[in-house]
């Protein structure tokens, strides 16, 4: 049997593999979150924005907020709105942080896809299969990289550094699909372009870092496994291993917290 792996949802495997399991082959679901909606909406404002440019359409940066707008007040799916982040208050977040993006980030970049949904690729000795969509894929001198928005309360440290290290594995997904999609090697280095969520404007800061050699932990090194390795055989055997200290292990973000017996 041959597992699908999508790359969005490798960062929570690795986390915590039973959690992954209940939302992805179980297909126990939970109302999305109001910072995960949150975060929907400015990837779906800023992808209109960048859209345009690519196909030499441009909009302005109020016209693409449209998108934002409707990404908070009119969601795909049921969102579970609370005290702490209601509609009226992610609508001035997200558009607050759309706006900085399309405004300080865009203009350095030179995109050649946005929201690029990947071809599967199947790798056969490991039986899995990747799939998933990447934010974006830019040219540089070095070739082309991939770039991926990430947003949270901890996206961007005060001195406006990106905190990288925990998206390699998932960027080096993308780095594959991109590449075996478009046909061409991704050689570049990726971004991370983190947009800071915070209640004051200014708190909101958006800051860009740089990943390099990601796909080495992934794939191996010749005398090392890679993680796609290691999570092939996890997945053969069927061992889901639980995290009963992950930072999200709360009935918020597990669609099994209420009957998992291992966080004690």
């Amino acid at each position: 049997m041959v597992m699908k792996i999508r790359a969005s949802s490798l960062p929570d495997l690795l986390d915590c593999a039973a959690r992954w399991e209940a939302k992805y082959i179980k297909k126990l679901r939970l109302p999305t979150s109001g910072k995960a909606q949150l975060g929907t909406a400015v990837h779906a404002g800023t992808a209109v924005f960048d859209a345009s440019i690519v196909a030499k359409k441009p909009i302005t940066v109020d016209d693409a907020a449209g998108e934002v707008v409707d990404a908070i007040w009119k969601p795909r799916e049921e969102v579970a709105w609370g005290d702490d982040l209601g509609q009226r208050e992610a609508e001035v977040i997200a558009l607050d942080l759309h706006r900085k993006y399309c405004r300080n980030v865009a203009p350095r970049q030179e995109y050649v896809a946005v929201e690029q949904t990947c071809d599967a690729l199947e790798i056969k000795d490991l039986g899995i299969t990747l799939t998933g969509t990447t934010d974006r894929v830019r040219k540089t001198p070095d070739g082309l990289g991939i770039v991926d928005l990430k947003t949270g309360g901890a996206a961007v440290a005060a001195d406006g550094t990106v905190k990288t290290a925990r998206h390699a594995a998932q960027i080096a997904v993308y780095e594959l699909l991109a590449g075996f999609s478009l046909g061409s090697p991704i050689t570049a280095s990726a971004q991370i372009v983190g947009l800071q969520v915070a209640k004051t404007e200014k708190a909101r800061r958006v800051g860009v870092g740089e990943i390099v050699n990601a796909r080495e932990a992934l794939v191996g090194d010749g005398f090392n496994p890679g993680i796609l390795e290691m999570v092939a055989k996890m997945l053969k055997a069927g061992i889901f291993l639980p995290n009963p200290l992950s930072p999200i292990c709360t009935k918020k973000y597990c669609p099994m917290y209420l009957s998992c017996r291992y966080r004690g």
